[in-house]
């Protein structure tokens, strides 16, 4: 294995990737190289058309790049993922309405052929660590849209996943819910010490959260800067009142290129 994948658990080199071809040809990405470490929380920040998505969806081998080389732990993206590596959180929880929360939960087991005993143990374990153990019997119609996206979160668990992949989960939540997920949110991430991948157009949001922020800019999207945010952990509400936190949210603001 490749000694430097061994620190950095995510390893892009000149990432590159194109929609159609010819005249409707679409360059979403253009040599975008980033390391991620082991543990790390890391958000992708940047305006609707910057690639971000794009990229996390390379990552998850979801999309193939066009050029440009990725590393998982040394592996391939496809190896990483039939190995059960990554956990994805899509930016709506997708939930089955006729399951209940807790059968939501368990499906990635039930695919992977995981015994029923196991599944309830292990559903019933990741829903307690969300805050929702008295709620396996309900249905995800009867939940808030906070609590569906904790299911969502749970379920992406699970599988005991390495890497945990965030898509805007937050995105489509009124603020008070969406402070109240950031703190769960770092709550889980230090109970389960995950690498986390944050997609998110929220500047204040990637600030209060992450380790390190990769700001990507549109037109292509390219990596325009790359953020340390090193205040000290646990975190709470509070920080986002300091002046450090303002600071640090310019910051980000004026690392942005071309927007």
């Amino acid at each position: 294995m490749d000694t430097t994948a061994t620190e950095n658990e995510i390893l892009m080199r000149d990432i590159g990737m194109k929609f159609n071809s010819g005249a409707n040809e679409v360059t979403a990405l253009t040599s975008v190289s980033l390391s991620i470490k082991k543990g790390e929380f890391v958000s992708l920040v940047g305006p609707s058309g910057c690639g971000k998505t794009t990229l996390l969806r390379i990552i998850a081998d979801l999309l193939s790049p066009t050029s440009g080389n990725v590393t998982i732990d040394g592996e391939s993206p496809r190896e990483a993922r039939l190995k059960g590596k990554y956990g994805m959180v899509f930016q709506s929880p997708v939930l089955y309405e006729w399951r209940t929360v807790i059968k939501n939960v368990e499906l990635p087991l039930e695919i992977m052929g995981v015994s029923a005993n196991e599944r309830y143990e292990r559903a019933q374990e990741m829903l307690e660590m969300v805050g929702l153990k008295d709620f396996g019997n309900s249905y995800p119609g009867q939940l808030s849209g906070g609590m569906q996206q904790r299911v969502g979160i749970a379920r992406a668990l699970v599988i005991q996943p390495e890497i945990l992949l965030m898509d805007e989960p937050f995105s489509a939540l009124d603020e008070f819910t969406r402070e109240r997920l950031h703190e769960d949110l770092l709550n889980i991430w230090r109970r389960t010490n995950k690498t986390i991948v944050f997609v998110t157009h929220n500047i204040s949001e990637s600030v209060f959260l992450s380790d390190k922020i990769c700001v990507l800019s549109p037109h292509p999207g390219r990596l325009s800067a790359v953020v340390d945010v090193d205040f000290d952990r646990p975190r709470n509400m509070s920080l986002k009142s300091t002046p450090e936190f303002t600071k640090k949210v310019v910051e980000v603001r004026s690392s942005f290129e071309g927007v």
